[in-house]
């Protein structure tokens, strides 16, 4: 057993997962294609914004026919589904760049790595993939898309996952604690990988990073419990206020339904309100805490404004 840095962190997944040779398996093993890329970015954005809401790419890598696109979430954010077909079209519009034709001279493939599932239960795969292409009256696939977006859940491997996609899975999955079993891991770019995650190997630079992410993670964690059950207890009061007007089982029912949901409303918006005013008590810039927070400039200025 090994001691190492779990795949969850940003900073720690980029790391291995930029390696050409890391990469390039990857992407054949999950999509079944031979890539060859001698460089892989991290945090890519495009030099020219597309669309209104300008997309920052964990890892990116082209070659001369394919671009493929990875990302790792930590589900937190009920529109991640939305998020990521955005990233994927992005990258699909971007090569539109005039007026003479549509065409995409690459095929785009999205690769979205989730180490956490929504706590309702919307999750219970641990591999699913949109490949756009229609499907006509008779069933058939009409397969004028190659682009592909993927969806990929290590906490929910299981029997139909398939064997190249279940090994990098079990990999992160068996990461996420901050321990691995070596020996499960015959394969030299596998040993290669648990030797770049492994505690003791990691540059104290990159450990500090690590570390802001992991106190990150953990005070956005504590104000979005904070913010719910505040919200909770204010919905559920609303509610029985509301139930004792309309009487008795069937107004509390429906008052408290009504109370709930706008509970949860307000504690998702005081997660917010203090994620920002944290962020900002800790030095970061409004344009920064906006990118993280994925909110407009004008919103963030706005909640500082009202706790000045």
């Amino acid at each position: 057993m090994i001691e190492v840095i779990p795949l969850k962190y940003g900073t720690m997944f980029k790391q291995v997962f930029s390696q050409p040779d890391v990469f390039n398996q990857f992407a054949k093993d999950i999509l079944g294609i031979d890539l060859n890329v001698s460089r892989v970015h991290t945090e890519y954005e495009y030099p020219e914004p597309v669309g209104f809401v300008r997309s920052r790419y964990d890892l990116f890598a082209e070659d001369v026919e394919r671009r493929v696109i990875v990302e790792i979430q930590h589900v937190k954010e009920e529109d991640f589904f939305d998020r990521f077909l955005y990233y994927h079209l992005i990258s699909l519009v971007e090569q539109v760049r005039g007026a003479d034709e549509y065409g995409f001279g690459r095929t785009v493939y999205t690769i979205v790595v989730l180490t956490s599932v929504p706590r309702d239960g919307s999750i219970n795969f641990s591999c699913a993939i949109s490949d756009m292409s229609p499907v006509d009256e008779w069933g058939k696939k009409v397969p004028v898309y190659p682009h592909r977006l993927v969806f990929l859940s290590p906490r929910q491997v299981n029997e139909k996952t398939p064997p190249t996609v279940r090994k990098w899975l079990d990999f992160i999955k068996d990461s996420l604690d901050g321990i691995v079993e070596e020996s499960h891991y015959g394969e030299i770019l596998f040993q290669q990988m648990i030797e770049e995650i492994r505690k003791q190997t990691i540059d104290p630079s990159l450990l500090s990073e690590i570390k802001d992410e992991a106190a990150w993670e953990k005070a956005k964690a504590r104000f979005e419990r904070e913010g719910r059950e505040e919200g909770w207890k204010a919905g559920r009061k609303e509610g029985r206020e509301e139930g004792r007007e309309e009487g008795l089982e069937k107004g509390l029912k429906k008052g408290l339904e009504k109370g709930l949901e706008k509970g949860q409303k307000e504690g998702i918006l005081s997660q917010k309100r203090q994620t920002v005013i944290t962020a900002k008590q800790m030095g970061m810039e409004v344009a920064a805490i906006a990118t993280l927070l994925e909110l407009a400039e004008i919103e963030v200025k706005e909640i500082l404004n009202q706790e000045a």
